[in-house]
């Protein structure tokens, strides 16, 4: 459930455009197998071998669903990149380099208004069917006519995706729509007609035991534990290397942080109190890093009384004191976000003007002055008040992640003293989950998963496609937010690959954030990663950062299991 953002912004949006815009770095043949997972080992027909043990708190147990379009097994990384494949990988790490897998050619054309992706041949899903073109342009036109399986809106842009002989899938876009590649080639897991379109209803489909082209399949899964072990029938020469793969579940972080500690799980993806003396110290073998991720947001419902009031949500925003939320909920290990909802990797997208006009700052005295102003007055109870609602609130949470339990006592201790009652509710990860995606809810706190550039979180947060009515689930928009200058923007973006232009577009949408302040940022998000070098080898790490390393970050889990190989 939380995403890693890339560094070097600007060589990015040129590297991407031109990766996407070309397909010279991609070939129809037998190499482009070993290419795709760019495995540090060679390729071997050596038999897959070793048991790796994953430690990641998912604040609940496994329902043992693996529908790929549920965001629910998407925020878990239970199914995408190991079990289902996209048709390419783009490393957000590496300056949005993108390389083939399902895939191995694609090409612009038409003013960039028509996709055109060459699928591999050979490659079969796990029950050893052939994957086709057919099976892509299925996919695709499946989440058509399930909106809900849409998550990332691709057909609010797209026209039609239709095959065209016998290994090509054509994609056409109302509009140019460079930056949808990403959603498009990285992030939609393709799957299989022959099982998906006997299927009556795909939206609520549990898939328990599901069947993709990744490398491994599920072999069994229960409540208490995930068996991932080797897919006899892999399209990939000598991939994977390891045999099994065990991720038990864990409701809370110390048990996880226990297991990872002592070497009983060799990959852990959660946070660790003073991670150095409580991991790091106990073996010389134990390593983290913490790559740079998009922001976690306390998120209003904008259909609430008093929270569809901006000056009750600005006023919220001078209130909390962010460095006081990173310090005592993350121990420092996650930076502060800023209300311009800019991490510090895309520091130089930054619109420095419009975040001094605002200044947001903690500042107690100004937020009750934006209130005092709004109308509201201060009751005996030290609760402010206006036409007989209260500013109190209900806040969601996590419950399993003592870091968000943590944070959240600073935001409510924050808010009372400026006259603003929040009430935390510690939840399991299922009916969090559940609540935020329908709306049910007052106030949450969660994370987006952001992507190559700024655009694509403020994509998340602010695009009207990615809402729903209450009831409904919405994709990310969680809060509701709707606006058509907003959407115009967003529209704009995807039409042109000018950097000044972009660049233009991002400080707008940094106004529409910092004015109407639809979320409020309060850490910046990092991947939490731990990993054990004694029995393996390939890990990512900051001088090989092949993907990214969180193994709850789909489709690039799958990338670092190929990748991974006993010693």
């Amino acid at each position: 459930m939380r995403r890693i953002i890339v560094v070097g912004a600007a060589a990015l949006l040129a590297a991407a455009v031109a990766a996407c815009s070309s397909s010279s770095s991609s070939s129809s043949s037998s190499s482009s197998s070993s290419s795709t997972s760019a495995s540090s080992t060679p390729a071997t027909n050596k038999a897959p071998s070793g048991t790796l043990v994953i430690s990641d708190n998912q604040g609940t147990q496994w329902n043992c669903s693996f529908n790929p379009f549920n965001p629910s097994n998407l925020a878990t990384g239970v199914t995408f990149g190991q079990v289902y494949e996209p048709l390419v990988f783009v490393n957000t790490l590496q300056n949005a380099k993108v390389t083939p897998w399902l895939a191995t050619a694609w090409a612009w054309s038409n003013n960039n208004k028509i996709l055109t992706f060459t699928i591999h041949n050979g490659v079969t899903f796990s029950d050893g069917t052939p994957m086709t073109a057919a099976d892509v342009a299925y996919t695709f036109n499946l989440m058509k006519l399930h909106s809900a399986l849409d998550v990332n809106s691709v057909w609010s842009v797209l026209q039609s995706v239709t095959q065209s002989g016998a290994n090509q899938v054509v994609f056409t876009f109302k509009a140019p729509s460079v930056p949808y590649f990403y959603y498009i080639g990285d992030q939609t897991p393709i799957v299989p007609e022959h099982i998906w379109s006997k299927i009556a209803n795909p939206v609520t489909y549990a898939d328990s035991n599901p069947v993709g082209t990744g490398a491994f399949m599920v072999q069994p899964c229960t409540a208490q534990n995930i068996t991932y072990v080797a897919n006899p029938h892999y399209w990939q020469p000598g991939e994977p290397k390891i045999a099994k793969v065990l991720y038990p579940a864990f409701t809370t972080n110390d048990p996880a942080n226990t297991y990872l500690a002592t070497g009983q799980a060799q990959w852990g993806a959660q946070f660790i109190a003073n991670i150095q003396s409580v991991y790091a110290s106990k073996s010389p073998d134990n390593h983290y890093w913490f790559a740079p991720i998009a922001n976690v947001s306390l998120i209003p419902n904008l259909t609430v009384p008093g929270l569809n009031d901006v000056a009750v949500r600005q006023a919220m925003a001078y209130a909390i004191d962010r460095n006081k939320v990173s310090q005592i909920g993350e121990y420092g290990e996650e930076p502060p976000a800023n209300q311009s909802a800019i991490v510090n990797s895309f520091a130089t997208w930054m619109n420095t003007q419009a975040a001094t006009q605002y200044n947001y700052t903690y500042n107690p005295s100004k937020a009750e002055q934006i209130l005092t102003a709004a109308g509201y007055t201060k009751g005996s109870d030290g609760i402010f008040a206006k036409g007989g609602q209260k500013l109190s609130f209900t806040v969601i949470n996590q419950g399993g992640y003592s870091d968000w339990v943590a944070a959240m006592s600073v935001i409510q201790s924050d808010l009372k003293a400026v006259g603003i009652q929040i009430t935390p509710q510690n939840l399991a990860n299922n009916d969090f989950l559940a609540r935020l995606y329908s709306g049910s809810y007052q106030l949450a706190y969660n994370n987006n998963t952001g992507g190559p550039t700024p655009y694509y979180e403020f994509r998340q947060w602010l695009y009207s496609a990615n809402s729903a009515p209450i009831g409904k689930n919405a994709s990310s928009n969680w809060e509701r937010f709707s606006d058509p200058a907003t959407d115009q923007l967003l529209n704009a973006y995807a039409t042109t690959t000018d950097p000044a232009t972009q660049h233009h577009i991002v400080d707008q949408l940094q106004q529409v954030v910092l004015s109407q302040v639809p979320f409020i940022p309060m850490t910046q998000e990092v991947a939490w990663y731990q990993y054990n070098t004694a029995n393996f080898t390939g890990w990512v790490t900051p001088d090989n950062p092949y993907a990214l390393p969180g193994q709850y970050l789909g489709p690039d889990a799958g990338q670092v299991l190929l990748h991974l190989a006993p010693k």
